[in-house]
């Protein structure tokens, strides 16, 4: 019968011909969708937590920079548990006096900003009859002003300082990770060149890691202070009220690449125009051009990339990616963990050296353009008419 007849096999496509694709192909797209679809459900799994992931991420940020520190002590004859002590100690002083200082801006500006509450309606007064010039309605205007209520500013400011219970329960598991941290990492060297026997390309690419976390951590610490301290002082002879803590604030937005800047102007804006209008308005433009443009478009990137080689529109990229996943702290370690996920996935493995450049490992590629520029200006002058 038909039904029982052996089915002859169709023969297989050629390779080539219309909806087909060659095996090597398929598997590559297979291993990107696999990558893609791994790399998203990742993203949600630390999304979920954040709160624990970032703390742990920090202590280790902060435990490789202040590593060195301890190799040196340790390289003078101090006891081993005494430099893991004080190394503990310096930085446990270092994050709160940081803290503290916050903490006291943040008090000064929640006393500071009522008295500030009689300029700001009349601003929003204005703004509305403004909008209602420009042809919006009259509710429509309010319902914009409404959504710009000061008392909500102080409202939420209050809140802020009012959860310092929730502060000092994240600053305990900061500091329990800090200690077990250092005290793991006593241990790191030889474990280190354990793996690099067995698995050399993992040593290195944890060498770069920590390296170049340390580099950006030292540069852009220190051209954040710089920063702060000139702003809080042009600020301060400018009469702008809570210079101090817009002077934190720009140190700690000196952290957030490219866009960094553009948060930390906002309030010497607003308080600029309630206290001198539109002139000190322009002013503190102008001052914050110069101070911020030079060390944050000129000379940050500059810096910076030199010290982790990753390319500013990467630097950009994963700083918008890693806020949406970490919220504020991911926009602040953006680059360190963008360095960790490089590690991860190329840095380890040998195969993947051709993506460096890609990245922003540059220094073989601008002396390759710099010999290419070489050869078509020779050869501009031999085609000049003698």
């Amino acid at each position: 019968m038909w039904w029982n007849r052996k089915r002859e096999p169709e023969p297989a496509p050629a390779a080539g011909e219309p909806g087909t694709a060659p095996p090597a192909i398929a598997h590559r797209t297979a291993f990107i969708l696999l990558g893609l679809g791994g790399a998203a459900v990742a993203s949600f799994g630390i999304a979920a937590i954040g709160s624990i992931f970032t703390a742990a991420f920090f202590a280790l940020v902060l435990t490789i920079c202040v590593h060195p520190i301890r190799t040196w002590m340790q390289g003078r004859g101090v006891p081993r548990g005494v430099a893991t002590v004080s190394v503990l100690l310096a930085v446990v002083l270092l994050l709160g006096a940081f803290a503290g200082a916050l903490f006291l801006s943040f008090a000064q500006f929640s006393s500071l900003l009522p008295s500030y509450l009689p300029q700001l309606q009349a601003a929003l007064a204005d703004f509305g009859a403004w909008l209602e010039a420009l042809g919006i309605g009259a509710e429509q205007a309010q319902r914009i002003l409404d959504s710009f209520d000061p008392t909500q500013v102080i409202a939420f400011l209050g809140g802020v300082l009012g959860g310092a219970a929730g502060f000092v329960s994240s600053a305990v598991i900061l500091l329990t990770l800090l200690v077990l941290m250092a005290m793991d990492s006593s241990y790191a060297s030889p474990l280190l060149e354990g793996i690099g026997r067995r698995r050399p390309w993992i040593a290195v690419g944890v060498g770069r890691f920590t390296s170049g976390v340390r580099r950006y951590m030292a540069v852009t610490t220190g051209l954040g202070a710089a920063q702060g301290v000139v702003n809080w002082i042009a600020l301060a002879s400018m009469g702008i009220p809570g210079a101090p803590l817009w002077g934190i604030l720009s140190f700690l937005c000196s952290f957030i690449p490219n866009i960094g800047y553009f948060i930390a102007i906002i309030p010497p804006l607003v308080f600029g125009a309630l206290v001198g209008g539109w002139p000190l308005v322009v002013a503190v433009i102008v001052v914050y051009g110069l101070i911020n443009g030079i060390i944050q478009s000129v000379i940050q990137p500059k810096v910076v990339g030199d010290a982790v080689s990753l390319s500013q529109s990467l630097t950009f990229i994963s700083v918008l990616f890693w806020a949406v996943v970490l919220g504020p702290m991911g926009a602040l370690l953006a680059v360190p963990l963008t360095l960790l996920v490089r590690m991860l996935l190329v840095d380890t493995d040998p195969r993947l050296n051709w993506i460096r450049p890609a990245l922003g490992e540059l220094d073989q590629t601008k002396l390759e353009m710099r010999v290419e520029d070489a050869a078509a200006k020779a050869e501009r002058k031999a085609r000049k008419p003698r």
